[in-house]
């Protein structure tokens, strides 16, 4: 069933804070990206396999051209994406590739050399792992002579002109970026920093990398700098958090020191977005936090941080996942009058293979060296010790997420930002489902058979990553929800408004409801019963679920008083995991243990209510 909802009309209404006005564009249509992939001039991607595939490469693949990789496959987009953002690593940023030809800038020092030789020595996989942690373990020494900003300054020219060389506004939307990779103590703090500007600009500035802070109010005042230089835009993506231990929604900064009015203010004015969903898992919530939600138990890495330096503690979970962040961002609005965790959703992959594959069915891994073959899931990605244990990390436990959707006017750098930074945007874990979430006082059921059911949308609420203030009195607020399927991919299970919201005795709550689900089934006590999986093997059957969900949503436990957001959480129904078509591929039977089907999902940006 084809949806009349793909194409979108925006217009402002005085309950939004939203960035558009009356004179910008109407966005109109869904846009696909990664705003978070790495090439061979990351260090990590480079001496663990990804030694040819360049920025260049990445934005072929993207585009829909066919790329070789490097175990001789050819790789392919089921469907081209609209945008892409390059987010090399920022530190070291194009060393290998460098060190591989031997560059003038590099070999007339010693440990330029002596690195060179190692590089030329690796090639298997071990060789690769053993490479990586020798040089890791070298850039105490190392660090000094090879950060030098003739080789940065070499890299990021190179990096910006070739996003440059590849945008076609209209068609296919690139953007310079790198990622900041802050991680203190093992503790991940990592952002992809993202510029709306050609290399005009972009270069008139050289990469801040973790060398220079690990301070993320470091990192938000050299986007100022920039952009009192230049007059051009950037913002900040953080991610992973997951892997934080708890520090990526700390509640003290970085100092230690309890969150202010500057510090939350700067944190929303310069990262609107978070990246939920990725390669190393889901970041929405965890069975700790939401213990009563049905789907919580869902792609999560708890083992520890980054590193596998400190295992993860249940006080640290709060300030590792979304939704236990947006909660703690209503309590901190009361308190110090600004909402330091006020994000927009996207996924994005963090591939360090310069593929941009986010499907079960054409997963080529989190790093070249777990492209696809016959062991590759078993591969035992990571071995450490955390606090006195030893924890295997295989490589089946990555996923195959996410994308970044984006509601735009048009498939141009401006547009794409512009959406980006009114938080009009929404995570899938992979599925290119649309998805549109309204938030308002007087939706009805009826507005959903309207001709234009757009345009009133619109016209009486705030799309996703809006807020609603002032409630008239006895009216809760109402959703207008419709999602469509991928158009060749699985059918939707249901659709879900997940509500958080702050009491006056200053707690905070969350409930999760089935709003809209397939197959004629009954909501009881907001509760659903579960559909039964078609999944065989590498294959399912798309007999159950629907195409469209719809529905217009009333909150029936509001209260006029607490602050309160809301977010849609789209499910597919269950589909095979990627380790099932690896399976079936290969011909090889993986251990009981490892998952072979998923339910795929999407999380959109929430809408806050402010008394």
């Amino acid at each position: 069933m084809k949806s009349r909802f793909l194409t979108t009309i925006m217009l402002c209404t005085a309950m939004s804070t939203s960035a558009l006005s009356n004179a910008q564009p109407l966005p109109r249509q869904v846009l696909w990206g990664d705003t978070h992939l790495h090439t061979n001039y990351s260090f990590d991607a480079a001496v663990l396999g990804n030694r040819q595939l360049t920025p260049a490469d990445a934005y072929r693949l993207a585009r829909g051209d066919v790329v070789t990789a490097h175990n001789g496959q050819q790789v392919k987009l089921n469907r081209p994406l609209d945008f892409l953002v390059v987010a090399d690593h920022a530190e070291y940023l194009g060393l290998i590739p460098m060190l591989l030809n031997n560059d003038p800038l590099l070999m007339g020092d010693e440990v330029g050399q002596r690195w060179a030789k190692i590089l030329a020595a690796g090639d298997s996989l071990d060789g690769l792992k053993k490479l990586f942690f020798e040089i890791s373990d070298d850039k105490a020494k190392g660090i000094q002579k090879l950060k030098n900003r003739a080789v940065t300054r070499s890299a990021w020219q190179d990096i910006t002109s070739t996003a440059d060389e590849f945008n076609q506004p209209e068609v296919f939307s690139t953007f310079s970026g790198y990622e900041w990779t802050s991680a203190p103590g093992g503790n991940n703090l990592h952002r992809v920093v993202m510029f709306a500007d050609d290399a005009t600009k972009t270069n008139q500035l050289l990469p801040f990398s973790a060398y220079d802070s690990e301070d993320p109010e470091a990192l938000w005042a050299h986007l100022e700098r920039y952009q009192t230089l230049t007059n051009g835009r950037a913002l900040a993506i953080a991610h992973n958090g997951n892997v934080s231990n708890g520090t990526l929604f700390s509640l003290t900064d970085f100092s230690g020191r309890p969150l202010s009015e500057d510090y939350a203010s700067s944190r929303q004015r310069w990262e609107p977005l978070y990246e939920v969903t990725q390669i190393k898992g889901d970041s929405e919530t965890h069975p700790v936090l939401s213990p009563t939600d049905e789907f919580s138990d869902f792609e999560f890495w708890d083992k520890g941080n980054l590193n596998a330096t400190q295992a993860m503690k249940e006080t640290m979970y709060a300030g590792s996942y979304a939704r236990s962040a947006l909660k703690r961002g209503l309590q901190q609005e009361s308190k110090i009058g600004v909402n330091p965790f006020k994000f927009g959703m996207i996924g994005s992959t963090d591939a360090h293979t310069s593929l941009a594959t986010a499907s079960e069915d054409n997963f080529w891994g989190k790093m070249s060296a777990y492209e696809p073959s016959p062991m590759r899931a078993m591969h035992q990605a990571f071995k450490k010790g955390v606090d006195g244990k030893v924890y295997d990390l295989m490589s089946w436990e990555f996923s195959s997420s996410g994308y970044a959707a984006v509601w735009a006017a048009n498939n141009t750098r401006s547009s794409i930002f512009d959406a980006m930074q009114r938080r009009e945007t929404y995570a899938t874990t992979g599925p290119r489902m649309s998805v549109r979430f309204w938030g308002g006082w007087n939706f009805q059921s009826k507005d959903l058979l309207s001709r234009d059911v757009v345009s009133l949308a619109y016209k009486n609420g705030v799309p996703m990553g809006g807020d609603l203030a002032a409630a008239p009195k006895g009216l809760p607020p109402s959703f207008l929800l419709v999602a469509d399927k991928e158009v060749d991919g699985a059918n939707l299970d249901r659709i879900q408004v997940v509500k958080g919201w702050m009491t006056a005795d200053g707690q905070t709550h969350e409930k999760v409801f089935n709003v809209s689900v397939s197959d004629q089934r009954a909501i009881i006590d907001n509760k659903v019963k579960p559909l039964v999986s078609t999944v065989k093997g590498a294959s399912y059957q798309n007999s159950i679920g629907d195409t469209q969900l719809s529905v217009v949503w009333t909150d029936p436990e509001f209260k006029r008083q607490e602050r309160a957001f809301y977010y849609a959480r789209v499910i597919q129904i269950p589909t095979p995991r990627w380790t099932a078509y690896d399976q079936e591929r290969f011909n090889i039977e993986l251990p009981s243990e490892v998952p072979k089907q998923i339910q795929e999902r999407a999380y959109t940006s929430p809408i806050w209510y402010t008394p």
